[in-house]
């Protein structure tokens, strides 16, 4: 071991060095921030201008930085830019979709989506240049085949798609986080193992030159923020 590392009951660890700031630039840094995260939309009108596969991988590893339940990591990101795949995708999810909104959705689901104008058609899912589909990994499987537990499996998972949107927003591309369920269909279509499961599809692109988005407001920070 060298002198940057320590080892504690056995374990290496390593300094922790991330730059601090002072007051001033924390509370400017943390404004600007937020102005920017702000500016992110969903969106469901993609460019297929083509984007190199390096940036989609800055990406993934990007939100492969998030925590994890016992640092597990129980994260797949499968990149589909296979016009073939994603057509099967599409018709796969679009089948799903139409069953959604012609049988299982509730009258009162369908009037909360209405303002997002959305229906079963999914043309992006062509149209993008490439989907992320995330998958959760609910067990780990060993070289021998046994199993390994992972532990706060959607949580993880759920904070790395947080990580991902946050780095599709800064490489200025825009993404849509589409779950048209059941998503048994990817585990088939991407031949994923039985140990994962898949938790979202995302298409990754630059927005169509004529976009346009809902006029929707955010939550007031008296409505969800609560200080004791």
């Amino acid at each position: 071991m060298d002198e940057s590392t320590r080892v504690i009951n056995g374990h290496p660890f390593v300094p922790y060095s991330k730059k601090t700031y002072s007051k001033e630039e924390v509370i400017a840094r943390s404004k600007d921030f937020y102005n920017w995260l702000d500016l992110r939309r969903s969106v469901r009108d993609f460019s297929d201008q083509q984007i190199a596969l390096e940036v989609i991988e800055n990406i993934v590893k990007a939100a492969s930085t998030a925590p994890s339940g016992a640092h597990k990591q129980p994260w797949t990101f499968c990149v589909v830019s296979s016009s073939e795949i994603k057509k099967e995708i599409r018709n796969a999810a679009e089948k799903e979709e139409k069953e959604s909104y012609d049988n299982r959705m509730s009258e009162e689901w369908l009037q909360d989506l209405s303002p997002l104008q959305t229906d079963w058609q999914k043309s992006f899912l062509e149209t993008a240049p490439y989907l992320i589909i995330v998958f959760k990994k609910v067990f780990d499987i060993l070289t021998d085949g046994s199993k390994r537990n992972n532990y706060y499996v959607n949580e993880s998972v759920g904070i790395a798609c947080g990580f991902l949107l946050a780095a599709i927003h800064q490489a200025g591309l825009v993404a849509l986080t589409h779950t048209p369920s059941p998503m048994n269909f990817l585990t088939q279509i991407l031949k994923r193992p039985a140990n994962e499961r898949p938790y979202l599809l995302i298409p990754v692109g630059y927005p169509h030159h004529d976009t346009w988005v809902p006029d929707l407001k955010r939550k007031s920070l008296s409505e969800i923020f609560f200080h004791y």
